[in-house]
């Protein structure tokens, strides 16, 4: 069976990032800055780690999902830190509330609150 071990990110500045994933809440567990650093959540077993490049590709990119029970109070709180959000909490039509903003790359982070419906939604496979 497989479980998820960790996300790498890339980055082109780590001390830029690793200040903003600790802000977000993450526990840094291993700084090898400027080439790597990796983080683990407060809840659960994943990691998520970051490593530097020169160039970050572009397209589409990454999009990572941290999922906060008490999501609209956490934002105000994050917001209170100086993090710049792209929207507010908003109830989404697949039954999560999510709310967005961009790492110091431009990746993609959604903190959001699924309950339930995280993994198992009205139209779940049966």
């Amino acid at each position: 069976m497989l479980n998820l071990n960790q996300i790498t990110i890339p980055s082109k500045d780590l001390v830029k990032s690793v200040k903003f994933y600790k802000t977000l809440g993450l526990n840094l567990i291993v700084d090898s800055i400027p080439r790597y650093a990796r983080f683990e959540c407060l809840k659960g077993e994943a990691t998520l780690s970051l490593h530097h490049v020169e160039n970050i590709a572009e397209g589409e990119g990454i999009v990572v999902y941290f999922e906060v029970e008490k999501l609209d109070e956490y934002i105000k709180t994050l917001i209170g830190k100086g993090l710049i959000f792209e929207d507010q909490p908003e109830d989404k039509s697949w039954l999560w509330r999510e709310c967005r903003l961009k790492d110091p790359d431009g990746h993609q982070i959604i903190l959001y609150y699924a309950g339930v419906n995280r993994k198992d939604p009205p139209w779940k496979i049966k």
